[in-house]
């Protein structure tokens, strides 16, 4: 359908049509042509499923950068459902190398709290270290933490690399590989940690953020301290959109920041981890889930100043889009990408954005979709 010249592709469900006039209004407000796609199921069943913008169509798969937590944290949640690791154990007692930097008391529960201090290295990452999950965590295990650790806690941009060091210990296998088998295969889901040779034609290159004269100008866009912790945590000066569109980085799919896939993709795999999908149970059983949404450190982020931003591994979205349940967990990606899952309504929503937005993180306009969403949601 065609909105003041804006062309949206897809279906909606009866109920939905308010989402889809939303989608259309928030493209033909952004005059920097963001290409985008958003997908929601309810229940397991598909409700929204649209795309609009260039070279955008329901199989393209951009990079969506820190939703990639998301998948590499819902193989940590069933690991951790079927008892191959323990959330109270010591890191170290999986991972000896571990307790080199003073973390030796740290749990995994307080490593998936980002609580390890563990944010970065003294003078960065080479960029093409950053793709190298292996490289990455040995180097952060033998960093002096950038606060004591257990007793704060704030983003750790490259957490994908210390849980995945874990996996790695306690398997003998990557995240991405667990993935891949038990998850993306199973459920034929459009998102990759490791994207095959064979799909770089679907892949949409993820374009350079382009704000107006009034976010240019805002304080979100002053030259930031590099030695700051979120100078640290985002490892800059990083180009974070030339990183991202080397082959190479998403041939490796890095598990804190490497994932390419669509939004049915996104949206997929939250469906499958709390609902009945193709006639198979949920991935995490209800006490699972609830371990790994809830808050279990009150305060206020060190490196990016939200409160009471994750459970374990996961963000809380209820604290950005307030119609959303406390039992709700997801991750948003820096493009602005966004992806989620609420037990309570059994809504999972996945959204991909090819314009970096400014100034990174979960898209602004997934508010307002988000709210219709819920809306629609409520009303059926």
């Amino acid at each position: 359908m065609t909105y003041d010249e804006i062309t949206v592709h897809g279906t909606v469900a009866p109920g939905f049509e308010g989402v889809r006039d939303a989608y259309a209004a928030v493209l033909a407000e952004d005059s920097t042509e963001p290409g985008s796609q958003l997908a929601v199921r309810v229940h397991g069943r598909t409700v929204v499923d649209l795309w609009a913008g260039d070279g955008i169509d329901a199989d393209s798969m951009p990079a969506v950068y820190s939703s990639t937590k998301g998948a590499a944290h819902l193989v940590v949640a069933l690991l951790v459902q079927e008892g191959v690791l323990d959330l109270d154990r010591t890191v170290a007692s999986y991972w000896p190398e571990f307790a080199a930097g003073g973390t030796d008391a740290l749990t995994l529960r307080e490593l998936l709290a980002h609580r390890s201090g563990l944010i970065g290295v003294d003078g960065g990452f080479p960029e093409d270290v950053l793709a190298d999950d292996r490289q990455v965590a040995a180097r952060l295990a033998a960093q002096a933490p950038y606060w004591e650790p257990g007793t704060a806690y704030g983003y750790h941009g490259l957490i994908g690399a210390l849980t995945g060091e874990v996996v790695r210990r306690v398997t003998g296998r990557s995240i991405q590989e667990l993935f891949e088998e038990r998850i993306r295969v199973p459920y034929g889901l459009d998102l990759h940690l490791g994207q095959p040779e064979a799909l770089e034609p679907r892949y949409v290159p993820i374009r350079p953020m382009q704000p107006t004269d009034e976010q240019a100008a805002a304080p979100a866009a002053a030259p930031e301290d590099p030695r700051s912790l979120a100078s640290i945590a985002f490892n800059r000066p990083t180009d974070l959109v030339a990183w991202i569109n080397r082959p190479s980085v998403r041939a490796l799919g890095p598990a804190s920041a490497g994932g390419v896939g669509s939004a049915r993709g996104l949206a997929g795999m939250y469906a499958a981890a709390i609902s009945e999908v193709d006639g198979r149970a949920p991935l995490l059983k209800p006490q699972t889930l609830a371990e790994f949404a809830r808050l279990h450190w009150a305060g206020t982020d060190l490196v990016t100043g939200e409160e009471d931003h994750f459970g374990l591994g996961f963000e809380r979205p209820s604290v950005r889009y307030p119609s959303l349940s406390e039992s709700a967990f997801g991750h948003c990606g820096a493009a602005g990408s966004q992806a989620f899952a609420d037990p309570a309504s059994g809504l999972a929503y996945g959204y991909t954005r090819r314009r970096y937005a400014f100034p990174g993180g979960a898209a602004p306009e997934n508010e307002r979709l988000v709210a219709a969403v819920a809306r629609a949601v409520e009303a059926g």
